[in-house]
């Protein structure tokens, strides 16, 4: 049985990424995430049950359990979470492994699944339903999305200084940057713009921004579903197996889901009907919270999904 478990800091510029880790370092390696408000010791009672070969890391989202919150006036996007969770497999040197998830965490790892598909061998979503991109805007979101958070995390690496120009350099650099300035416009924003330095004019404009992606998004960012069948075919989006595990009395069971819960409903019957060679859903007893409350009612089900050799495990 896994009893003893280490705590872990991963440095990011706001502060550090909390997690806790159980199990041998050259084990299986399997990241878990935690449900909105709550935190790594959601999966306390669980991993303790779990395959004793893994190398288990449940990290705290920013802002949550002992986590650094963001800086103050940065609101918590949901791509951040995303971020959050290269940033801590980029820190672990990971190149493949397997994504858990419980409610919120299930989210930010099937957007991580769809974003990063070569980097997730298995898929496990507790009480949670991925996430669902209509194959419209598949591939404008693909390459905005990843880019965001690739630019950003290579930015932070490089840590450069900023470039010091003369004030004539710093005017055409904007001026060919901007083609529909004039030259009083430029050098009306320079004003404000830049700040003088012994070596010249730097620009005051903060480098991340560059990252900022502007597509436009025609569907829900947050909710709540796993690839449909037509991008796992044509995309080979989907990280392998997946095993998704619903409580009787969660939020995702039929009896649930009524008329006020339309869009939750219409995923999950796009999630049974489309990946059926992917994914079995498994209903058990127990509430939201099954993984925390009773873990020995999934537990045998993960172990077992952990465990298969076969490409397609199933449950």
């Amino acid at each position: 049985i896994l009893g003893m478990f280490s705590e872990l800091k991963f440095p990011v510029p706001w502060g550090h990424v909390a997690a806790k880790a159980w199990g041998p370092l050259e084990g299986r390696p399997v990241l878990c995430l935690h449900g909105w408000l709550d935190n790594a010791n959601t999966f306390d009672k669980l991993i303790p049950l779990l395959p004793r070969d893994c190398y288990y890391v449940a990290m705290d989202f920013s802002g949550h359990g002992l986590s650094s919150h963001r800086p103050a006036g940065s609101p918590y996007h949901f791509l951040d979470y995303v971020s959050d969770v290269r940033r801590v497999v980029a820190a672990l040197q990971w190149r493949r492994f397997t994504l858990m998830g419980h409610s919120m965490g299930g989210a930010v790892a099937g957007m991580f699944c769809f974003l990063y598909p070569e980097m997730v061998d298995k898929l496990i979503l507790l009480e949670s339903l991925g996430f669902l991109l209509a194959p419209e805007d598949t591939d404008a979101w693909l390459k905005s999305k990843r880019m965001v958070i690739d630019r950003l995390l290579s930015l932070e690496a490089k840590q450069q200084t900023p470039k010091a120009r003369s004030p004539k350099a710093a005017l055409q650099r904007l001026l060919e940057a901007n083609t529909h300035l004039t030259a009083e416009g430029g050098a009306i924003l320079l004003q404000r713009g830049a700040t003088e330095t012994p070596a010249g004019l730097v620009y005051n404009r903060d480098m991340r921004v560059h990252t900022v992606s502007i597509a436009l998004l025609t569907c829900p960012l947050l909710l709540l579903s796993l690839q449909n069948s037509e991008i796992v075919e044509t995309r080979s989006l989907h990280p392998g197996p997946a095993s998704t595990q619903l409580a009787q009395d969660g939020l995702l069971v039929p009896h649930k889901l009524d008329s006020r819960n339309h869009f939750v409903k219409a995923l999950r019957e796009a999630f049974e009907s489309t990946l059926k060679e992917h994914i079995q859903l498994v209903e058990v007893p127990g509430s939201h919270f099954v993984h925390l409350n009773k873990p020995e009612v999934v537990s045998g089900f993960i172990s077992d999904f952990l465990t298969a050799q076969n490409a397609r495990a199933r449950l």
